[in-house]
């Protein structure tokens, strides 16, 4: 019975990396297909918050990005396509196939890459599932390929970054909202949420004992199981297993993009080869490399020297200090990094839930008066008649936005008056990110923005998914020929002279 570097007790871990590593390319490929689709028009030279201007306002330490070297969309597009070719390379296994440095180099490219569209994304990438994804990239980088030992001590470094994500997650609730402690949060959730899925109308349709049960299960697996991560085997499967069934759960409810789905991959690290060698389908290769605990006798590396993975782990417990007492804190932090490279960071999501759901509604028109054509969002709620897609783990970032932008006056969100600016532009990459256009031959002369308050139909008879209500107006039509909305363009930068 040892435990080292590369071992604890009689568990190996082969097959968990392989698993692990395999899941995160496939993350990370949706990650770069977003990036791709959506990136220039959110944040490219001419999109809703350009890079360029970005960059004239920060410190190359606030925004560590490969972007400070060129800011076209032309660059933006070979970065995502790099991305994803790596992270397909890194899906179907070439990036172990080829020994330790082509391992290394893979991860570090990926991460590399999408830390570049992150740290200069603004808000369109401020959500906690970036910073997630980066964190696990960068172990990813340590675990060398799949003929090399894997270091025991990055799986404990995985499971401590299960640890914050679940419970951060679970304190921050706790500590946030009070309904959270009366168990009575879900009876707003599904409703509220900032992306329904199909499924969402039927969970917000059950009984309260049901509900009140799904929230108490909520605390026991954010609040309680995480400490068993790190407990002997029989413990720290069965947690484990709560943890995956938990956001499988969650994921069946609603789209949070791919939070719950990169979760699932870091909670591999719960289970060594013992079981996975069981469960998978991945036999054959489990008995190349011995994952019975027996390491293969033949083309055996070293991976990376034991140095740089104990010097890892050093720079890991000292970046965990204030993670770790922001844990702790009465005043605990949800979803913020620490240091410019998001290497340790705290997580949570949902510390207050909203009672109300109001939706901004975008209408254009020829005329100041009407008639007014509504604008519809690929996933957001709009047409009342439409049922909610399910796009998770796929993510589209405008519509999650505008669902923050509902909750306040439109000046804490001054981008949303530069996407009004892009429609009465017929701007081919914003109107790419929308749904239907209403305007196909031609772009309005003016938009104005409502806002109304959606509210679930009580059944499933019901022809329509959603009712809503009239609030008020969120914003004035506006034209480009508006002098004053023109001066603010100019003055932010969004509209050339």
């Amino acid at each position: 019975m040892t435990t080292g570097l590369f071992t604890a007790n009689d568990s190996t871990y082969w097959l968990t990396r392989f698993c692990f590593q395999r899941g995160l390319g496939a993350i990370y490929f949706i990650a770069f297909l977003i990036a791709l689709n959506q990136f220039p028009a959110l944040c490219g030279r001419t999109g809703l918050l350009p890079v360029p201007l970005y960059l004239k306002e920060v410190k190359f330490w606030d925004a560590p990005s490969l972007f400070w070297l060129n800011q076209s969309d032309a660059f933006i597009r070979a970065l995502a396509w790099a991305g994803l070719a790596l992270s397909i390379f890194a899906l179907v296994g070439y990036s172990d196939a080829f020994g330790t440095i082509a391992s290394v180099l893979t991860w570090f490219l990926l991460w590399l890459i999408y830390s570049s569209f992150v740290n200069v994304g603004q808000t369109f990438y401020g959500f906690g599932w970036e910073t997630l994804l980066l964190v696990a990239g960068f172990i990813a980088i340590f675990l060398g390929p799949s003929n090399a030992k894997p270091p025991f001590l990055l799986i404990l470094a995985l499971r401590w970054l299960l640890f914050r994500v679940m419970f951060g997650a679970g304190m921050i609730k706790i500590r946030g909202d009070s309904c959270w402690r009366k168990l009575t949060c879900l009876k707003f959730h599904y409703e509220t949420m900032p992306s329904p899925g199909p499924t969402s109308w039927f969970f917000a349709r059950l009984p309260d004992w049901f509900q009140k049960v799904s929230a108490l299960f909520n605390h026991l697996a954010e609040i309680v199981t995480p400490i068993f991560y790190f407990f002997p085997r029989p413990f720290r499967q069965t947690a484990g297993l709560i943890a995956i069934a938990f956001q499988l759960l969650i994921i069946s409810s609603g789209n949070f993009s791919w939070l719950n789905h990169v979760t699932i991959v870091i909670a591999i690290c719960c289970f060594d080869d013992s079981l996975l060698s069981r469960v998978t389908p991945v036999k054959l290769w489990a008995q190349k490399m011995g994952v019975a605990g027996v390491a293969p006798s033949v083309g055996l590396s070293s991976g990376l020297p034991a140095p740089v993975i104990y010097a890892f782990i050093v720079v890991i417990v000292l970046l965990s200090i204030r993670p770790a007492l922001n844990l702790i804190s009465s005043r605990q932090a949800m979803n913020r990094s620490f240091d410019p490279l998001h290497l340790v960071n705290t997580y949570g999501a949902f510390g207050s839930v909203t009672r109300e759901r109001d939706e901004i509604i975008l209408e254009g028109s020829d005329s100041p008066l009407g008639p007014w054509q509504e604008y519809q969002f690929k996933a957001k709620p709009g047409d009342i008649s439409r049922m909610p897609p399910w796009v998770a783990p796929y993510h589209f970032k405008l519509d999650w936005q505008m669902w923050f932008a509902a909750m306040s006056p439109y000046y804490y969100h001054p981008w949303i008056l530069n996407l009004v600016a892009k429609l009465l532009e017929e701007d081919k990459k914003v109107l790419g990110l929308m749904g239907q256009n209403p305007f196909s031959s031609h772009p309005p002369k003016y938009i104005r923005a409502l806002l109304y308050r959606y509210n679930y139909t009580r059944s499933w008879h019901d022809k329509n998914w959603w009712q809503r209500t009239y609030v008020g107006e969120y914003l004035p039509p506006l034209s480009l020929d508006d002098p004053t909305y023109r001066g603010i363009l100019l003055q932010e930068g969004w509209l050339e002279q």
